[in-house]
């Protein structure tokens, strides 16, 4: 049966620095690259058709590494800004500490955590999944429904409206999911996409 293999990107310089990023197109710390090889090791033995990634460096670069560490050679990927991390708006560049402290703990909480609601100019969760979920349904469940194993290597918050759809997660319960850096989440589907079973590699 295909698998679909989500894998969110490595730290990168404003994760270090405690800063919304967004759509900003900052790279990987030496952890974040150390996270995408670990992962790419976590990979070995595992077999891909196609890749897709983001337009974002952060993730092409996590992407790059696990194929050179796990050798997947010669492995087609599409980049799309459709799997892009939310865009943050206003808040991009922003210390998060320092915006609580201005704005409120409980205001950042909403804007960072909530479905529905959107930072000042930014996405909510729900605008993401409203560019992502298309994308998803018809590329990259394309490929799974014609049998292909696929690699995914994207963002928090575009793979978590991804992984909110597949485990059939409602509003409320994709508030508390917390997608870890650099770790494989290898899912085993039906050619029509029902999950049959999850590991998360670590």
């Amino acid at each position: 049966m295909p698998a679909l293999t989500l894998v969110r990107h490595g730290q990168s310089l404003w994760n270090l620095e405690n800063r919304f990023t967004g759509w900003v197109d900052v790279p990987l710390t030496e952890q974040g690259e150390a996270e995408a090889r670990a992962a790419g090791k976590l990979l070995v033995g595992h077999r891909y058709d196609v890749a897709y990634t983001s337009a974002l460096i952060r993730a092409q670069e996590t992407l790059r590494l696990i194929m050179e560490t796990a050798g997947f050679t010669d492995l087609p990927v599409i980049r799309d800004q459709a799997l892009n991390e939310r865009d943050y708006g206003d808040l991009a560049g922003l210390n998060k500490a320092d915006t609580a402290a201005r704005y409120g703990e409980a205001q950042v909480h909403e804007w960072r955590r909530s479905y529905a609601t959107r930072p000042p100019n930014g996405e909510a969760l729900k605008n993401t999944a409203e560019r992502t979920l298309p994308f998803f349904e018809r590329a990259i469940l394309g490929d799974i429904r014609q049998g292909k194993d696929v690699l995914v290597v994207a963002h928090g918050n575009s793979n978590r409206s991804i992984v909110m759809q597949l485990d059939e997660l409602d509003e409320d319960g994709v508030v508390s999911l917390e997608l870890a850096t650099g770790v494989p989440l290898v899912y085993d589907l039906a050619e029509d996409g029902t999950v049959r079973s999850k590991q998360i590699l670590e």
